[in-house]
């Protein structure tokens, strides 16, 4: 889900042009820095769809509604998830009960996880739009002395910088976003998935001629990413400052960090009701 973070239909042929020329792995800088771009977006929409990759883990969030974690189980439905800390500390037994009856009312009406699951696939759906056109949108350049985060046990990473490509033309009014975004991105060089991508909103974008939104310059988003066991990629943090008018009248200030720690394969795919179980007999943090 990396790119959608760094803010619909795209253009799917975009990202399947002519196969571009492969990187010699004694010299990966030898092939045009489009081509990491291009396979970097392939291996985030497996990371993002993870078809056959099931974890569980727990995500840190620390937003505008305070310090939370939730254990979460990825089902072959979607993703659930349950509250179990609050502010560093674990929930009173009022707050446990509430959280309990929210698990609970998804078994007995399946309509509510529907209404549940319905913003996460909204969400998945943007995100691929938006992936797919990320080699077109941006130009893309090697950073001079290639420095490296040190992260993915030491790997080897192919760092490129990128900034709006003005022969683009933004399909969708969410694409528009993109023009205003550059940054700097870490590409693992044996698999081509991204280890860290920084994002600065260095100019205002308007959505919609600016009735739908004013983004303001100054905006920061920043994803770093593991491999948590075969081909699989997941978040490890997400930091995301952006100010945006919405619909000319109300400004939002959106200061937002995420963890995802504690992860665990599943032997495979199970049910959003046998996850939502599994939650429920996990016994609190104390």
């Amino acid at each position: 889900m990396a790119l959608v973070l760094c803010i619909a239909p795209a253009i799917a042929q975009k990202t399947s042009e002519a196969a571009p020329a492969k990187a010699d792995a004694a010299n990966p800088l030898s092939v045009p820095p489009r081509t990491w771009a291009v396979d970097a977006v392939a291996n985030e929409l497996n990371a993002l769809h993870h078809r056959g990759s099931y974890l569980r883990y727990r995500m840190h969030v620390v937003d505008s509604k305070g310090d939370q974690v939730r254990d979460v189980i990825e089902t072959k439905d979607g993703a659930v998830a349950r509250l179990i800390l609050k502010n560093g500390k674990p929930l009173t037994p009022d707050e446990d009960k509430d959280e309990r009856k929210r698990l609970t009312d998804m078994l007995s009406s399946p309509s509510d996880y529907a209404k549940h699951i319905k913003h996460e696939e909204e969400g998945k759906k943007l995100a691929d739009q938006m992936m797919r056109l990320m080699p077109d949108a941006m130009i893309y350049t090697y950073t001079p002395g290639q420095p490296q985060t040190g992260a993915d046990h030491g790997g080897l990473e192919v760092v490129l910088d990128y900034k709006p490509n003005p022969k683009f033309s933004p399909p969708t009014t969410a694409s528009q976003a993109l023009t205003g975004l550059k940054g700097r991105v870490w590409i693992d060089a044996k698999s081509h998935a991204i280890v860290r991508m920084e994002g600065t909103v260095f100019r205002a974008v308007n959505l919609g001629w600016g009735m739908l939104a004013h983004i303001y310059p100054g905006g920061e988003l920043m994803l770093e990413q593991t491999q948590v066991g075969g081909n699989r990629w997941i978040f490890t943090n997400f930091t995301e400052k952006i100010s945006v008018r919405a619909l000319m009248v109300k400004t939002i200030n959106i200061n937002t960090h995420i963890e995802g720690m504690d992860f665990q394969p599943l032997p495979g795919a199970v049910s959003y009701q046998e996850a939502i179980r599994m939650l429920l007999d996990t016994p609190l943090p104390k």
